[in-house]
């Protein structure tokens, strides 16, 4: 039987220039069924929209938390 995985990234701590690629790098990595939640201090929707061109119907998005100051989302691997 296989457990699903699931991991955080705080993208606010990540050095400037690196955020994306270290994202992309571990959700490409990811095994169907795990899970990345990513925290950052704003909205990761041209993130969203890169994957979703690169990986399309790879991911599923879940906003866990809005902003104005926090964005938390659950980014699961569906294939």
């Amino acid at each position: 039987m296989t457990t699903a995985t699931s991991a955080i990234i705080d993208v606010r701590i990540l050095p400037p220039g690196t955020c994306r690629n270290t994202l992309v790098r571990t959700l490409v990595e990811l095994e169907p069924g795990a899970v990345l939640t990513i925290v950052n201090d704003h909205d990761p929707q041209p993130l969203r929209a890169y994957l979703d061109l690169s990986h399309p119907d790879q991911f599923a998005w879940t906003y866990l938390e809005d902003g104005p100051d926090v964005w938390r989302v659950r980014i699961e691997r569906t294939a």
